[in-house]
């Protein structure tokens, strides 16, 4: 590609957004404090001030009116963008999302088309406590009719975006607020990229190996990613290869990529920031133990995912139920069949 910048995550996605609405008339975004704020965690800087009232809207707080419209706009060939401010809110959304937006091309018969890309922010880290401060993707991917996207990176982020905007499908595009690159929040450094200036797509259900190895399969997405990279880095040390599987997507999901990689490493450790039971990390266990004719595992499938708690606020107790980078790296010691060096959380 040509000219590249780095850029924060927050910035890239705006990017694309911007770069959709210039190419595309129908392309427009609304939600709250998406305009003159440009979004609490940066969506949507400067969308305003390029664009004007009628394409970047500023919202009444209520999610269920303002996706209902999204929908409504989509329906009639528009190509809305509607950013839920924090994924706890889609309770009071939920009719809309599951009932109409995940199911009407269905009940259509594919006569209707619903291309709107609902973006929502994810993930705890900075005390916000139980009703801001989960993931919930799984909740979603769980629903037939939406593409689920969690971008780690402002690369595949921006490249993704793109994609979204183009899909004539609904799609749930979920960042996380700890690697945006904001700076009133620590985040992770990584996820600030080389980003082209031009317009790109990724597909969608293509993982990435972030890092490769040989002893152990670490599959993770969003801030995860980051966290395991870490972890690996210091299993390295240790003579531990692990390679590090960033999904990019829930839906579609990369089976095969996850699958070629066990049958190379053997292990399985599957590090997720959304709830343990009857999610990601339960489906990728699943998906492993189906195709055991093919894989071969050298020990247990290992999870790490939040324990089924509300994220508390504070922060020792939510750094102890969102797994970090020492819960990663001692869950792959312990399927290494390593000791686990003392005081080591597990």
């Amino acid at each position: 590609m040509g000219t590249t910048r780095k850029l924060t995550m927050a910035a890239a996605i705006a990017e694309a957004i911007g770069q959709e609405m210039e190419r595309d008339a129908a392309v427009f975004v609304m939600g709250e404090d998406i305009g003159k704020y440009g979004g609490i965690f940066g969506a949507t800087g400067g969308l305003l001030a390029r664009f004007g009232r009628d394409r970047a809207m500023d919202t009444p707080i209520s999610e269920t009116a303002f996706i209902g419209a999204a929908i409504g706009a989509a329906a009639e060939g528009m190509r809305p963008i509607a950013e839920l401010m924090f994924v706890d809110f889609f309770g009071v959304c939920m009719d809309m999302i599951y009932n109409h937006m995940a199911k009407n091309i269905y009940m259509s018969g594919g006569n209707v088309r619903l291309p709107v890309v609902l973006m929502t922010a994810i993930g705890g880290g900075y005390n916000d406590a139980a009703q801001h401060s989960q993931c919930l993707y799984g909740t979603f991917a769980h629903v037939p009719g939406l593409k689920v996207v969690v971008p780690s990176n402002a690369y595949d982020a921006k490249g993704l975006m793109t994609q979204a905007i183009r899909e004539d499908n609904p799609v749930m595009f979920m960042y996380h607020k700890g690697i945006m690159g904001l700076p009133w929040m620590a985040y992770f450094e990584g996820s600030t990229t080389e980003v082209p200036e031009e317009a790109y797509t990724l597909p969608f259900g293509q993982a990435r190996v972030v890092r490769e190895g040989s002893d152990l399969t670490i599959v993770t997405l969003s801030q995860m990613v980051h966290k395991a990279v870490l972890a690996a880095e210091r299993l390295a040390d240790e003579g531990v290869h692990a390679e590090v599987i960033d999904l990019r997507t829930l839906v579609p999901l990369d089976r095969a990529a996850v699958l070629a990689s066990v049958r190379k490493t053997g292990r399985l450790l599957v590090a997720d920031e959304d709830y343990l039971s009857f999610g990601l990390s339960g489906e990728i266990a699943a998906l492993v133990a189906e195709n055991l004719d093919t894989v071969r595992l050298q020990a247990p499938v290992r999870r790490l995912a939040v324990p089924d708690v509300p994220i508390p606020y504070s922060r020792p107790l939510e750094q102890f139920v969102i797994p970090q980078v020492d819960h990663i790296a001692a869950a792959a010691r312990a399927l290494m069949g390593a000791p686990r060096p003392e005081g080591m959380a597990a």
